[in-house]
Formats: C-alpha cells, structure tokens, sequence
C-alpha cells in the first residue's frame, strides 16, 4: 500500500497476457512527463512478454515425469501379463 506518495501511474485492465488480468505499473519521477500513450504501450508491450509465474511453470514441469512413469508401469503390467498367458 502506498500512503502518502504522490506517484504518476498507470493502470491497465487489459494486459495482453494469458496470466495477469490487471497490473498498477509506477512511472519513475524523471520519465512522468512522457507522453502517456507511449508509457501504455510499452507497459503493454513489457506484460506480453512477461513468462508465467515460477508456481505455475513447476506445476507443468512436475507433470511430465509422472505421466511417464505411470505409462511405463501400465506398459510392464502390461508385458508381464502377455507374457504369462504364453
């Protein structure tokens, strides 16, 4: 929370990016007088570009070693029962 500063910001409702709906970006003092379209699009631009978050990113990394372990015993199950039956 900010109390009591007096910042130039910009807020947009609409990120361009797949994860965040909505970002407050604070203008440093020097660049506040720029023009504001120009501050939107490169903060637009910035957000695009933004990678998911870390939990998210472990979350589909973690996923593809489980599903291959279990195909790999479903395929020795598998062969074991064939296996048998001859």
């Amino acid at each position: 929370m900010i109390k009591g500063i007096n910042h130039s910001m910009i807020e947009l409702n609409e990120t361009g990016n797949e994860y965040y709906e909505r970002a407050i970006l604070i203008i440093k003092p020097e660049y506040a007088s720029l023009q504001r379209a120009l501050l939107e699009r490169e903060a637009r631009k910035m957000l695009r570009n933004m990678d998911a978050p870390a939990v998210i990113k472990n979350r589909k990394r973690k996923l593809l070693p489980v599903l291959t372990g279990v195909i790999c015993c479903f395929l020795g199950m598998l062969l074991g029962l064939c296996c048998r039956v001859c």
